[in-house]
């Protein structure tokens, strides 16, 4: 077969290191490369492998080079995932690929495809940037989303092996065995063999079915529709997944592409053109002009187009022009910001989801609401509210480099439309559909003063010709009058409107027939072409295509040419065309359809009249196909994602939609497209892409970072769908909308919309207190309270609270008390007696971090009146656990356990919610410690079991930990129990494996393996030594190599306890090679004298100890000049020889070790 070929978007894209995105000129076609280099490559090299590398980088765009602290935490974060990849497989589903492995150390994925389609859309998100902003949400935790500037200068940069993927793809295209071609060639019939071979032209498409071997394929002429052989080499297939998809989802036939038509590297044109060529016309609908003339263009110039619609500045005639005939270089090129339709058309793809703005807005108003104004804080709350996900000891450094205060300061797998074996029995269903649609017969009290206003019975007698003057006269307008849009609408609401006492469509029918003979008769031009029309119409929703096409076919007949009403023009010729189309008139058709494909193409902001408009869309598509004419491509597919929108057909717009976006190359006209795709992605289920759309849609987007608000709330439920919660109004807003959040907030901002700025703010804040990260919440929480001050005193009030408990949380107590002391100065003349009880609670814990004991419990005494004054049972519970807190601090149990107990008393009189119930888990915590203080320890351990058992009722993890932890220390330290603590810390085990903590896993694994080893059983031993071998994996996973070489060197000498002889070299030697690789010599000595430890503390093959302490540990201890290890070794060598009865050795080792004394003796 002839010509390898490019996939899967624009051949013009590098698959190379950097992230994929569309040709910087939609109009250049680059696409059809030239076959001749490697005719060899078409098909899969035998030893090529089906699965596809796909690597990534981590880069900094200011730096424009790999961040390196950053794509260390990304390859770590993949090796905690490679042998648990369900989190990858389901992205990678999302993606449409198949996961075969993770190599973290190469920072590369191996995927696979099974099908034509998965490889089309994998390549498709690809070339979007999706599958880089997709890896974002796997590889970074909320560190990384939360840091304004570091999200902002930081992009993941994907590549494959782009030879390899044509590879992939053509086997996958071959498997399928029957796909689509363009002749290379023109191909004439052998005489010998007439009949049997298809004519072709050159750039003709073809379909074609393989058989394998055979060096002819049959095929069939989407041209003239004729079967026959051709010859492979004759043939290359269609380079483009999209264009393989279309044409065999959207099946019909199209034209050639004519020597002497442009496309080229030429745009989409209006304004006036200079003819090069002169033209007579050979139609009564074409126009005639001079060389030289000008022309002005009515609507657009389209290359790949035969002809456009022009208006000659000489005589004021409108007709079709060849395209030909007009100097490309003399018209006026679309703007890069709308490159594919006019700017009404792109205003009116924007507004998708704008419906939705009240909704919107509605919902992050209430995401924002707070009880701060009505209920009292607990002290430490957050330590349990607020826990974070990761709750692992350290950070990457990468995620520290950038304070966050300082970034602030800078302001749906698709489903096809299934082609049927017959065109025109689905032609039928969708025809009976509309033709089920019942009309509304209004009465005429109900009308809202139309137009025109019949009542058929008045219309009974055919001669009666006065009885059709209203109509006739209405309708025999010459041009184009407003009142004329219901005439083309898909409603069809000019009938509806205009007539009625009618009770069949028949008796409609013959009055609009009656009407039409006497405009014939009277010679009424526009009248007769406009009933013709409005026939026709009721002729399709009756499924009578003949009787339809002859209304159409005389109505354009009766115009002769005449062009001015277009919409009329435009809707006759499509309407035509479109059942041309269905009924397969190739012979009569041909020179209709090329031009009703311009009227639909050509004509911006024209309404759309007719269902079946889309074949006719469908058929301007295909002509962008053959001629190569990327911006005849990217209109059709506008057409066609505005049409099906229009008709709710959500599930055919995606293909449409994604290769728009991928021609569309620049914004505005990029963000266009990237609205309808988030909005699909959104219906389709697939919160990745929907999340990722959004995202590069701020990312390209020329406004700067401005964002719809119906498309932050589309991030914020997609985002939580991510998280596994059913809705972030439960509270848990993903770190991951922080980026959408902060554009929605600019938006605002140049809208001024004051109390949409002011919610957003307090998410934001509510997001960063949710991650423990008070200082980037104090910065949108003085936002928000700036807003409130121009808003309310209310709101004011409220966001003044919210602002004091972050500095609370950021233990800035002399900031909260710089915002409380005016707040309850301001509310001495009012009678608010929450109010004013929930600022002295607050003030109370400012005044406790602030170390003023006195003067905070007389503030918790206050709060605590005024919850008494107002009957709050809540709010008394919070404050006598403040007290109890407070005096815990100072010491004072007595106290702190009268107050705890009171407050948990008030607490079991509260209904039971989650809110109170984790407030009270807080307050058994500290219960319990003063229980363990006095020595009360099964009060203690009884008040840390009831705070688990509160959290095991609502499945908080974070509560949860928090008391594990605790019971762990209590059974370990304080009232020891080996069994229980062991029962501990196999739950704190699963809440780390629930809450995917991967370097908490391990270290709770190297801590069960020792409890389970102190048992010394020979079951427990095995556990151990379970434990010790999963600890060790994830060591390895997460790159931590001392922790893994401590872990092997822990299962050797757990085997040397089992008596497994035969596999304790191999673990201590693992342990001792992967210390000296570590180039850590301390790591290596430590190692080499446990190793040694190991026998010297056993009793079977002690001997063996000699070699780890004498060539192993010695050496290096010497030469870290460890003095002290030196001489620690030479005594356990001492006393090992005396024990084996090798006194000579022993003497020499005693000998270095008093040597060693004095030396070390000197040194202290």
């Amino acid at each position: 077969m002839g010509g390898c070929f490019c996939i899967p978007g624009e051949p013009s894209l590098s698959w190379g290191p950097g992230k994929e995105t569309p040709s910087k000129d939609p109009t250049i076609s680059s696409e059809f490369i030239s076959s001749s280099e490697s005719k060899e490559k078409c098909f899969l090299p035998q030893n090529m492998t089906p699965d596809l590398t796909l690597s990534f980088s981590v880069k900094s765009r200011s730096r424009r080079c790999v961040n390196g602290p950053l794509q260390e935490a990304a390859r770590k974060r993949l090796w905690a995932l490679e042998n648990e990849d369900q989190e990858v497989r389901a992205l990678f589903k999302d993606l449409s690929a198949r996961l075969v492995g993770i190599q973290s150390q190469k920072a590369q994925f191996l995927i696979t495809f099974k099908t034509m389609e998965e490889i089309w859309k994998f390549s498709t998100y690809l070339n979007l940037g999706y599958v880089s902003a997709c890896l974002e949400h796997l590889l970074f935790d909320h560190k990384y989303w939360l840091n304004c500037r570091l999200v902002e200068d930081t992009e993941i940069q994907v590549s494959v092996d782009d030879k390899h993927l044509e590879a992939i793809y053509l086997g996958l295209l071959i498997q399928e065995g029957h796909f689509f071609c363009r002749a290379m060639c023109s191909v004439a019939q052998p005489a010998e063999k007439e009949g049997e071979y298809l004519t072709l032209c050159r750039n003709e498409l073809i379909s074609v079915k393989i058989a394998e071997g055979d060096p002819e394929w049959e095929g069939v002429s989407l041209v003239t529709g004729q079967r026959g052989l051709v010859p492979v080499s004759a043939v290359e297939p269609l380079p483009l997944p999209f264009h393989q998809w279309f044409l065999k989802n959207y099946p019909g036939i199209c034209g050639l592409s004519r020597k002497k038509d442009w496309t080229g590297s030429y745009q989409i044109g209006r304004g006036k053109c200079k003819a090069w060529k002169e033209y007579e016309r050979e139609e009564k609908d074409e126009l005639n002009f001079r060389q030289g003339e000008s022309i002005e263009i009515i609507g657009f110039v389209i290359p790949g187009l035969q002809w456009f619609i022009g208006k000659s500045t000489l005589s004021g005639e409108v007709g079709f022009v060849p395209t030909r005939n007009i100097d490309p270089d003399s018209y006026s090129p679309m703007s890069k910001n709308s490159a594919f339709f006019s700017e009404e058309e792109r205003c009116s793809l924007g507004v998708l989801g704008s419906d939705r703005k009240a909704e919107c807005a509605d919902f992050l108003h209430t995401l924002a609401q707070t009880d701060i104004t009505s209920i009292y804080r607990l002290s430490g709350f957050e330590s349990i509210q607020n826990l974070p996900n990761d709750l692992s000891a350290s950070q990457p450094e990468v995620f520290k480099d950038t304070q966050p205060g300082g970034a602030w300061e800078e302001h749906q797998a698709v489903g096809s439309r299934q082609s049927s074996s017959s065109e025109d029995s689905s032609l039928e269903e969708e025809l009976l559909s509309a033709a089920s649609d019942t009309y509304h017969l209004p009465e005429p009290d109900d009308l809202d003063d139309p137009e025109l206003l019949m009542d058929l019975n008045t219309c009974q007698e055919e001669e009666e010709a006065e009885n059709f003057t209203p109509i006739l006269a209405f309708l025999d307008h010459k041009g184009y009058a407003d009142h004329f849009k219901s005439l083309y609408d898909f409603s069809f609401s000019f009938l509806t409107s205009s007539f009625y006492s009618y009770s069949e469509e028949d008796e409609l029918v013959a009055y609009l027939e009656a009407s039409r003979k006497w405009a014939k008769r009277s010679h009424m031009t526009w009248a007769h072409a406009r009933l013709c029309f409005l026939l026709g119409r009721l002729s399709v929703r009756k499924v009578k295509l003949s009787q339809a096409r002859v209304y159409f076919e005389e109505a354009i007949h009766i115009l002769n040419g005449a062009f001015e009403d277009l919409s009329l023009a435009a809707a006759l010729y499509i309407n035509l065309a479109a059942i041309y189309l269905r009924q397969r008139l190739r012979h009569k058709g041909s020179a209709l359809l090329e031009k009703a494909g311009v009227l639909l193409a050509c004509l911006p902001d024209r309404e759309s009249s007719a269902k079946s408009e889309l074949d006719v869309v469908a058929y301007v598509l295909r002509q962008g196909i053959v001629s190569g004419s990327c911006p005849l491509e990217a209109r059709a597919c506008f057409l066609a994602t505005r049409l099906l929108l229009s008709l709710g057909r959500h599930d055919e717009v995606l293909p449409f939609a994604e290769r728009l976006q991928l021609l569309s190359g620049h914004a505005p006209a990029s963000d266009a497209a990237a609205t309808i795709l988030s909005f699909l992605y959104d219906k389709k289920y697939l919160p990745h892409l929907a999340v990722a759309s959004v995202r590069q849609r701020g990312t390209q987007s020329t406004q700067g970072m401005a964002l719809p608000i119906w498309h932050v709330h589309l991030v914020l439920q997609n985002a939580s769908k991510l998280l596994g919660i059913p809705s972030p109004s439960w509270g848990e807003v993903s770190a991951l909308a922080c980026p959408a959040l902060r554009q929605a907030l600019a938006a605002c901002e140049e809208q001024a919309d004051w109390s949409t700025q002011r919610a957003l703010c307090l998410i934001l804040s509510k997001v960063y207190l949710q991650h423990r990260s008070p200082d980037g919440a104090i910065h949108y929480l003085s936002q928000a309270l700036m807003l409130s001050q121009l808003l309310s005193e209310q709101e004011a009030f409220e966001s003044s609270l919210c602002l004091a408990w972050a500095y609370l949380l950021a233990s800035q107590a002399k900031k909260a008390l710089d915002v409380l002391e005016p707040l309850l100065y301001s509310l001495k003349e009012k009678e608010s007696v929450t109010q004013k009880g929930v600022v002295h609670n607050l003030l109370g814990l400012a005044l406790q971090g602030e170390g003023r004991v006195n003067k905070a419990a007389k503030s918790y005494l206050r709060a605590l009146n005024r919850a008494q004054e107002a009957g709050d049972v809540r709010n008394q519970a919070v404050t006598l656990a403040n007290l109890g807190h407070l005096t815990l601090k100072s010491w004072t149990q007595q106290p702190a356990r009268d107050y705890l107990l009171q407050a948990v008393q008030l607490y079991s009189k509260l209904q039971a919610s989650m809110e109170t119930d984790m407030e009270l888990v807080q307050v058994l915590l500290w219960l319990a410690q003063v229980q363990v203080y006095g020595r009360h320890l099964t009060s203690g351990r009884f008040c840390y079991e009831m705070a688990l058992l509160f959290g095991l009722r609502h499945r908080h993890l974070k509560s949860q930990l928090q008391v594990t932890k605790s019971l762990c220390h209590f059974y370990s330290s304080v009232s020891p129990n080996p069994e229980a603590c062991i029962t501990y810390h196999e739950h704190w085990l699963t809440l780390a494996q629930q809450l995917r903590d991967r370097e908490m896993e391990g270290r709770l694994l190297e801590s069960l393996g020792q409890l389970y080893r102190n048992l010394n059983t020979a079951r427990s031993l095995r556990r151990s030594l379970t434990c010790i071998k999963e600890s060790l994996r994830i060591f390895i996973d997460l790159g931590e190599k001392d922790k893994a070489a401590e872990a092997w060197l822990g299962a050797g000498r757990l085997h040397y306890l089992m008596q497994e002889d035969e596999l304790v070299e191999l673990y201590l030697q693992a342990a001792i090679q992967k210390a000296l690789k570590s180039e850590e010599p301390s790591l290596a000595l430590k190692l080499y004298e446990e190793a040694g430890d190991v026998f010297f503390n056993g009793t079977r093959h002690r001997h063996r100890a000699v070699e780890y302490y004498r060539a192993g540990a010695v050496p290096l201890a010497r030469r870290m000049k460890a003095v002290r290890t030196e001489l620690r070794i030479f005594n356990k060598l001492t006393e090992l020889q005396i024990s084996l009865e090798g006194y000579e050795k022993a003497l020499e080792f005693a000998t270095l070790a008093a040597r060693l004394s004095t030396i070390a003796v000197f040194l202290s």
